[in-house]
């Protein structure tokens, strides 16, 4: 009986050890991440469409939302036609009062595509359906020689 209860200790300690390694592992930090790192991230989880893709939506005459979220005086440099500036860092405070319908087409832009993705992947998260972030940004609608106000 007593070898009993000295097995059924054992494998309790057992248990014990492996779960506090488990649990040690778990809590230790992660290798740093940089902002592309987060970038090719959020790539991962949500659509790109190219600037021909985006103007071909924009001139289709369907409902759509250009989301521009690049900061003010970067907006009023120059921005995709009827595009509306919300600043990322501002984005999950203000995008229901500028954008109500969580099924809108919302194709969303900045300076090069970085903050776009990031921010269509925060869209996706707070149930915007239908957002997609438009690959290269500005840049990229600017050298395709496309429309700008």
């Amino acid at each position: 009986m007593k070898r009993f209860h000295g097995l059924k200790a054992l494998w309790l300690l057992v248990a014990v050890l492996a779960f506090g390694l488990v649990a040690c592992a778990a809590i230790q930090p992660t290798k740093p991440m940089t902002a592309t790192d987060f970038v090719n991230q959020a790539k991962k989880h949500i659509t790109e469409i190219t600037v021909a893709e985006a103007k071909a939506k924009i001139e289709s005459g369907q409902p759509v939302v250009v989301l521009d979220v690049r900061e003010p005086k970067e907006y009023k440099r120059g921005h995709l036609p009827k595009a509306v500036n919300l600043p990322r860092g501002l984005l999950e405070f203000k995008v229901t009062k500028v954008i109500p319908d969580k099924n809108a087409y919302v194709i969303v832009y900045c300076k090069s595509g970085g903050r776009s993705a990031l921010a269509t992947l925060t869209l996706k998260r707070m149930g915007y359906k239908n957002a997609v972030s438009m690959a290269g940004g500005w840049k990229a609608w600017v050298k395709a020689g496309y429309p700008v106000e």
